[in-house]
């Protein structure tokens, strides 16, 4: 074996030194406060025995895909998934990537042209900065939720549009803060500007909206947007994500997305498990919804009797954090709670800015008012 590179050796030891190397978490029964399984689709028994019997009904029996959806992957069933996804999410047509993660940087890659501007919000995902990357437009930076800051930005950097197209992204949950943006003054704006709105729903469907479609058609915004990323492996507890908008739209990713060309696609008892997962949504997922809200609003509550209820951020979703500056501070706390059988990440920085290292609390139905009360306690008592 090789010597290892000591570049590479001397950024290990940047990380152990300042507190933020990241190491791999071990399968626990601590208490769930950490995980996007928000409404327990990915432990509920009767998902996983509709999932068999659709096995069953199909006549499943493969193991793998083969291939790529372009050689010998696209089984038939993603037709019957994109045309579900089409008719629910009320768009023209969709397309399946194996995750948020390869969709996202398969969109940015792909998409916007050299000569093209791409403004994006300072907190957006990773996987859009690292699709941004892979692309020949440029791209910047706007404050989180601030359309003040985008006009501004947009003014300062384009002085003539010419040939170029403008793409605008957010987010409808923002990963770290649980916040949302005012998406019907930012898709008015890219409207009236006519300029490329995308919406990345990954924390929003199967929990906001009517019947946990998204925040985008609750607010009735569908035809305003150029795209909108949709994921599975979060609160529908499944794996895969699509890609929403137009037939062209979806003929140009076929033809020019990398990371859906290159890749071998989903094998079809994942299909199978997506359609499980939307079904059962449609049928059963309104009580577990319910149930989330409700522990959503009686953290808030309890949050707010506790001296430290400032540094709660406003959040009207599953995602609530409490910002503690320091990574070995926060490190630490997460330690003690895990120590009392609470799984709660400590989010450390360079992954949030320094000074905003926070205890994310990711809230589930399935999470009793008992473990929200005693969890928060020992915050208090930790803090």
């Amino acid at each position: 074996m090789s010597i290892f590179p000591k570049k590479l050796s001397q950024k290990l030891e940047n990380r152990i030194k300042d507190g933020s190397l990241r190491c791999l978490a071990e399968s626990t029964s601590l208490v769930d406060f950490s995980s996007n399984d928000y409404l327990g689709f990915a432990r509920n028994e009767s998902l996983f025995s509709k999932t068999f019997q659709l096995l069953l009904k199909h006549n499943i029996s493969e193991n793998g895909a083969t291939g790529s959806r372009l050689l010998t992957g696209n089984h038939i069933l993603f037709q019957e998934l994109e045309s579900l996804l089409a008719q629910t999410h009320n768009v023209e047509n969709a397309l399946v990537f194996n995750s948020g993660y390869d969709a996202n940087i398969g969109f940015f890659g792909c998409v916007p042209q050299r000569g093209d501007f791409v403004f994006y919000d300072e907190l957006i995902h990773a996987s859009i900065r690292d699709g941004l990357q892979l692309s020949h437009a440029k791209s910047y930076k706007f404050g989180h939720n601030s359309l003040k800051d985008l006009k501004e930005k947009i003014k300062k950097t384009i002085s003539d549009n010419g040939d170029s197209d403008v793409y605008v992204v957010t987010e409808s949950v923002f990963s770290m803060d649980g916040d949302s943006p005012d998406l019907k003054q930012l898709a008015s704006f890219c409207i009236s500007e006519g300029y490329h709105l995308i919406v990345d729903e990954a924390h929003a469907v199967g929990v906001m909206g009517k019947q946990g479609l998204g925040l985008v058609q609750e607010l009735g915004l569908e035809k305003a947007l150029f795209a909108r990323i949709v994921t599975f492996g979060k609160a529908l507890g499944t794996q895969g994500a699509a890609i929403l908008g137009s037939n062209a739209l979806r003929d140009y990713l076929i033809n020019f997305s990398r990371s859906f060309i290159y890749t071998t696609a989903l094998p079809p008892h994942d299909i199978v498990g997506i359609l499980s997962s939307y079904e059962f949504l449609a049928v059963e997922g309104g009580a577990q919804r319910d149930q989330l809200f409700e522990n959503i609003s009686y953290f808030k509550g309890q949050a707010k009797k506790q001296k430290w209820s400032g540094n709660l951020i406003g959040s009207d979703s599953a995602i609530q954090s409490v910002i503690i500056p320091g990574n070995e501070k926060v490190r630490n706390i997460s330690k003690k709670l895990r120590d009392d059988g609470f799984d709660v990440k400590a989010i450390l920085s360079p992954t949030v800015p320094e000074g905003k290292e926070r205890m994310r609390f990711c809230l589930h139905s399935f999470n009793s008012k008992e473990e929200i009360g005693l969890v928060l306690q020992l915050l208090s008592k930790y803090i």
